[in-house]
């Protein structure tokens, strides 16, 4: 059945003067007005985007003689659960986590039955919530206690600019080392760089990896990447300050740093030494001493740079991708 008047109360509220009210209050007001003056609650609930049943349970609630039966009441249940926990329990609890500020609720579980008091987990996280929002339980702040020493000022070297991208091959050359641990008590380190547009890899392995080391592999990669070096990449190595970054100023080669436990800045080279480790070390069967192992990679390299097919460059390889796009020179071989 549709409702064509509403009760004689509503209208004669109508002509009441109307008391300070909020906005919800008022727009609850202006909203029964409506039903009010047209007889159509579908208008009302259109207008002011409600629900047939609100406006059904505002119209319930409303007293013609007091309009602040519009406002809005607390929703607070009318019975309100009560902590069970006795106080002294509750007390006990909160010595033992201001003695122990960092224990869990098992462990402060364990402490409280070993008094003869059981408490669930839960019931502890609940009592602790609570002395918490009460202010009778202040946490210790936590502090930081690493010791770790500020890195220096690096002279040369700094971080890559936002707006720096590598768009031609020779823009970025990304540099890492690779422990190479063939045999117990055997350690080789592998200087690994990687041209990220063409994927031209440059490989050579050492001793150790000391700045001089580097200083010698950069000499290295200048003479084996076909393409003009303009930025190199590293981490925070030791062995790439020092000799190495006043080698990289030397010759004009911007040197980009990258800031601590980031190596996924450097992803094409960390790539690039699993391929070298799967695809060599693994099935490597020589000797192990430096010029041996040199030259084997030299005939890695070598197939790496213009036999494998690489799925990022269409399946070219590094030396079919640089000579379809730029005119490169032969890089220069080392006896």
């Amino acid at each position: 059945m549709q409702l064509r008047y509403l009760p004689r109360a509503f209208r004669l509220a109508s002509a009441l003067q109307v008391p300070e009210l909020s906005p919800v209050a008022r727009a609850r007001l202006q909203a029964l007005t409506v039903w009010q003056e047209t007889g159509d609650w579908r208008l009302a609930t259109q207008v002011f985007g409600l629900s047939r049943a609100t406006l059904y349970r505002w119209r319930g609630r409303y007293g013609p003689t007091d309009l602040t039966t519009l406002e809005s009441h607390s929703r607070r249940p009318r019975q309100v659960r009560r902590p069970q926990t006795p106080a002294p329990v509750v007390a006990r609890l909160c010595q033992l986590r201001q003695q122990y500020p960092r224990w869990g609720r098992e462990k402060l579980a364990i402490l409280l039955r070993r008094e003869g008091l059981t408490l669930s987990g839960k019931t502890i996280d609940r009592v602790l919530a609570r002395l918490r929002a009460t202010g009778q339980l202040v946490e210790p702040p936590r502090r930081a206690i690493s010791a770790r020493r500020r890195s220096a000022a690096r002279p040369y070297a700094v971080r890559k600019p936002r707006d720096y991208a590598a768009l031609h091959p020779g823009d970025l050359i990304q540099v890492d080392t690779l422990d190479v641990r063939p045999l117990p008590g055997v350690i080789l380190k592998q200087f690994t760089a990687r041209d990220v547009v063409s994927r031209w890899d440059v490989v050579e392995t050492y001793g150790r990896a000391t700045s001089v080391t580097a200083t010698q592999f950069l000499a290295t990669l200048t003479r084996r990447m076909p393409v003009p070096i303009r930025a190199i990449q590293v981490d925070g190595g030791s062995e790439f300050a020092a000799a190495f970054e006043q080698a990289c100023q030397h010759q004009g080669i911007r040197l980009f740093v990258l800031p601590p436990r980031s190596p996924k800045l450097n992803g094409a080279v960390e790539r690039a030494n699993r391929t070298h480790t799967e695809e060599f070390y693994e099935s490597y069967t020589g000797e192990l001493d430096l010029p041996t192992l040199r030259r084997a990679q030299r005939e890695w390299e070598q197939i790496y740079n213009h036999i494998r097919p690489h799925q990022a460059l269409g399946y070219l390889t590094p030396a079919e991708f640089l000579a379809h796009h730029v005119a490169y020179r032969p890089p220069s071989h080392m006896s």
